[in-house]
């Protein structure tokens, strides 16, 4: 690691709803030193690196709070099914004949896209948990990770075991780019029982947990069918939320699950596009965030989204609780941008300066072309972000400081491999 500067960029710090029209970064080890506003008047002698940002846009490293990236092997096939039976009768077959090798490679295609498009920062809840660590690793990326756990026999045991067991090892490598969440994976798949062992684990290694609540409205008649409350009155039964929570999706609540919420500060994962595809729903975030829920944005996985895009998240979540509520302020282009940024690392309980743009803050940056029509005229840079902009327009980005996207370019994976891989797993999962 070495110093970095970049100047001449507009900046979009995340801290504000504002940007400078032409500013400065300087970049030191893992963390921004500075963030100036104004033409960079020093001496650049001692920096490892400059960067002309002329025409160019700076802004946080995105962060998606929810997804399983290996799905991406089963992008376009399982399309058009409601979620019971594309998870239960596609995915749960086809993930079932996949080895620890094929979750490497299909993790590296997410994480191939993931940094193309700007995102830093990614969430996963899968198993052979440790390939995915490798990959993370090795292509510098920053990753919240759980292995992913069904709590029915004959297995349920094992996998809870293999959670601990990744959880020391892995919990807070690579300069702490890879930190560990438990996964048990919904109400529906690990009993009550079993979810009691899964919160002693967590609260025994002092992590959070991240889990799938109330996505469909089927989910939440048969947990309550079952228990007599709602999933989200259940996992305060059973002390789930006495632990930093997680909790990915929230389409179906009521009103006394949201207060229930907000009483535990349990943060929310949104994840607009695969609820939408998926026809679950859409979740409440207007009365989440009315009652001071922290709400990030997830992309879910690529066979329930297709794209592992923030950018359209971003705008997902800008545009649609405008619509279902009428209020065309219902959720700004600012707060979008904070879903996605800042609102993301408090969904997974890191570092609060991540997703910023200040000094001390982790140096995750992405810069942005916006030498292109749909940036102009420049009335308000985040309305652009938000409203205007796609993953292709990113072109540099920088993770714990180092370089890992230059001119669009992965510095750190071999792009043309991870295409040949993930093309020759395919054809033997899908041989049969």
């Amino acid at each position: 690691m070495g110093r970095t500067l970049i100047h001449g960029a507009v900046i979009v710090t995340a801290l504000e709803d504002a940007s400078i029209p032409n500013g400065y970064l300087i970049i030191e080890g893992n963390r921004l030193a500075e963030v100036g506003s104004g033409e960079y008047t020093g001496t650049t002698e001692g920096f490892d690196r400059v960067i002309d940002a002329k025409g160019k846009l700076a802004m946080p490293g995105l962060i998606n709070t929810h997804g399983h990236a290996a799905m991406t092997l089963l992008r376009g096939y399982a399309d058009d099914l409601p979620l019971q039976t594309w998870l239960e009768d596609r995915c749960w077959p086809i993930e079932a004949k996949m080895t620890d090798e094929d979750i490497y490679w299909g993790t590296q295609l997410a994480i191939l896209e993931m940094l193309k498009g700007g995102t830093t920062t990614f969430t996963d809840m899968y198993f052979s948990m440790d390939r995915v660590a490798e990959a993370a690793k090795e292509s510098g990326i920053r990753a919240c990770l759980s292995r992913g756990i069904i709590g029915f026999p004959p297995d349920g045991e094992k996998k809870l075991a293999e959670a601990i067991s990744f959880s020391k090892e892995y919990h807070g490598q690579a300069n702490n780019r890879i930190t560990v969440t438990f996964g048990p994976h919904a109400p529906y798949t690990c009993p009550p029982d079993f979810m009691k062992k899964v919160v002693s684990a967590s609260e025994e290694l002092n992590l959070p947990i991240q889990i799938h609540l109330s996505e469909t409205a089927r989910e939440v008649a048969e947990c309550v069918e079952q228990h007599g409350v709602s999933p989200i009155k259940l996992m305060e039964e059973l002390g789930v939320f006495n632990r930093p929570t997680l909790a990915a999706h929230c389409v179906h609540l009521s009103d006394e699950d949201i207060e229930i919420m907000a009483k535990y500060d349990v943060r929310v994962a949104h994840n607009p596009d695969s609820n939408l595809k998926l026809g679950s729903g859409i979740a409440p975030v207007l009365k989440m965030l009315e009652k001071g829920l922290t709400v990030g944005l997830g992309t879910d996985g690529a066979a329930s989204n297709n794209n592992l895009d923030m950018f359209e998240e971003m705008r997902m979540a800008a545009m649609l609780h405008k619509g279902v509520n009428q209020d065309a302020i219902a959720v700004s282009a600012f707060k979008a941008l904070e879903m996605a940024t800042t609102d993301g690392a408090r969904a997974l309980f890191l570092e609060e300066s991540l997703g910023t743009l200040q000094a001390g803050a982790l140096a995750d940056v992405l810069l942005l072309d916006i030498e292109q029509p749909h940036f102009y005229p420049r009335h308000n840079m985040i309305a652009h972000l938000v409203y205007s902009a796609g993953s292709r327009d990113v072109t540099h980005v920088f993770v714990d400081g180092e370089l890992v996207v230059e001119d669009r370019k992965v510095l750190t994976m071999d792009e043309q491999q991870i295409y040949a891989e993930v093309q020759r797993v395919c054809e033997r999962l899908y041989a049969e």
